[in-house]
């Protein structure tokens, strides 16, 4: 559904996108994730035809964005961080007028309307003035502003920021319930939420590609270098257990954690890469002492990298240089003239 290909995009002599290259296939919810000034905006613009690239070709639903750029952006629905309202029409109004710009049939246009509202959990306040809206219902009137039209991709970007936990779970929400039926490309600062709603992830820094894969490929990224293991048994014996197969692994970073989950005892032990052990080797010599003591062993497996750890570590070094963010918030000025 989205393929890039050696993306290149300057301002000037500033470089936002240096040669990225990915891809998107039809019905996925893909995460495009990176620090402030990698690029994202810059990128998700490309694809959306609102930008024209340097060089490199970006394709939707096999149509080249540049070289036919209205056919391109037809099949598109983008949502821009800050969604641009008007904020004296009443909703309804909005989108119909939204669906008659983007060219939807007048015969097919209420019904449109009438979609959207309901997958945007608008229809509450389908006859309310935008302006009085809270920023979490103007957030979905602007996602049901890119799905009126019906494309099969949906562009977000940030579609949740600065809502509060509530209307976050909210947006998040309407956006896992396109599965399927859309594509969508998600880029967000919300780590929680890639995980809720994305079965594949984009990580790019300083405007290139450091990473793709699905959430547990990803993970894997990150060398597992620790156990979790659920217990159903008394602490003290948890400890006891331990206190036998310290002589028989390396030093552990730290102590390990033991707490009550759900009626359970959850053991966590972790070791720096250096020191880690076959995670196998230890996982078999914890198991059995957990046995031995009368404990019953619920479930022991590997700790793998969160996204959150995983992110850090790809994106630490190099760091977006100020040419970079700069060139980014160009985009924003550009994207708004």
């Amino acid at each position: 559904m989205i393929v890039v290909q050696d993306l290149v995009k300057r301002y000037g002599a500033r470089l936002a996108v240096r040669g990225l290259s990915f891809s998107v296939e039809k019905g996925e919810i893909v995460g495009f994730l990176g620090p402030n000034g990698a690029g994202k905006s810059t990128t998700l613009r490309v694809v959306a035809g609102y930008l024209a690239p340097t060089s490199g070709t970006v394709k939707v639903a096999g149509i080249d964005v540049e070289a036919d750029s209205l056919a391109a952006r037809e099949r598109v629905g983008y949502m821009p961080e800050t969604v641009p309202l008007y904020p004296e029409m009443r909703v309804v109004e909005y989108l119909d007028f939204r669906a008659e710009l983007k060219g939807v049939a007048r015969s097919k246009r209420s019904g449109r309307v009438d979609d959207v509202l309901h997958k945007a959990r608008l229809v509450e306040v389908a006859n309310v003035v935008i302006g009085s809206l809270s920023k979490g219902y103007r957030q979905r009137v602007g996602l049901a502003d890119a799905l009126v039209a019906d494309p099969p991709l949906l562009v977000l970007d940030e579609p949740t920021a600065g809502l509060d936990p509530n209307q976050i779970r909210e947006v998040r929400e309407v956006i896992a319930g396109l599965r399927g039926t859309h594509t969508v490309l998600l880029s967000t600062h919300i780590l929680s939420e890639v995980e809720a709603s994305c079965g594949r992830a984009v990580v790019i820094a300083k405007g290139k590609l450091v990473a793709e894969g699905t959430l547990e490929e990803l993970g894997e990224l990150r060398r597992a270098s620790g156990l979790r293991a659920l217990v159903d048994g008394a602490s003290a014996d948890v400890e006891r257990a331990l206190a036998t197969v310290r002589s028989s692994l390396p030093k552990m970073t730290n102590e390990p954690v033991i707490s009550a989950k759900e009626g359970l005892v959850e053991v966590v032990l972790s070791w720096d890469d250096a020191s880690s052990p076959r995670l196998r080797d230890a996982q078999k010599i914890v198991a059995k002492a957990l046995v031995d003591v009368g404990s019953g062993l619920v479930e022991i497996a590997p700790l793998r990298g969160r996204l959150e750890d995983v992110f850090a570590e790809l994106t630490r070094a190099p760091k977006a240089l100020p040419d970079e963010a700069e060139a980014e918030a160009e985009a924003e000025r550009e994207g708004e003239s």
